[in-house]
């Protein structure tokens, strides 16, 4: 009885071309996971150091037909200036009543109220945006 060999001996001619074909395809995989990690890293980054300013809407209330009150909180850099944009809207989702904001306090967190006047009855009061206008040593 003879034994039949399948394949070439190990280690003889060395690596097959499908294993050249492997690491080479584990290679490109590792640096562009690599890359993306990178850019997902220094988008999140760029994103959090990007936000100068944040607000938010405490409460609102109509206080008549034609104005509404709103309460303003803003976090920003004690230095920091800005301007956030205040709009309200009817009951029927038009536009009633839009204004800007001056935020130049020195503090680093400011609460104030606004009252925002509108062209008819409001149903609601939401903050848009803030923007930094300029920073001040």
């Amino acid at each position: 009885m003879a034994a039949v060999r399948e394949g070439l001996p190990d280690g003889r001619y060395g690596r097959s071309a499908d294993q050249r074909a492997d690491r080479k395809l584990k290679i490109i995989g590792a640096v562009l996971g690599a890359g993306l990690l990178g850019v997902v890293g220094w988008a999140g980054v760029s994103y959090i150091s990007g936000q100068d300013l944040s607000g938010r809407v405490i409460t609102w209330d109509a206080v008549s037909d034609h104005a509404v009150k709103v309460h303003l909180e803003v976090v920003k850099g004690a230095g920091d200036k800005g301007v956030c944009t205040l709009r309200s809207q009817a009951a029927d989702g038009s536009e009633v009543g839009r204004k800007d904001v001056t935020v130049d306090q020195r503090a680093s967190q400011v609460d104030t109220e606004v009252t925002l006047r509108t062209t008819k009855r409001a149903t609601n009061a939401v903050l848009v945006g803030c923007t930094s206008a300029s920073s001040s040593s």
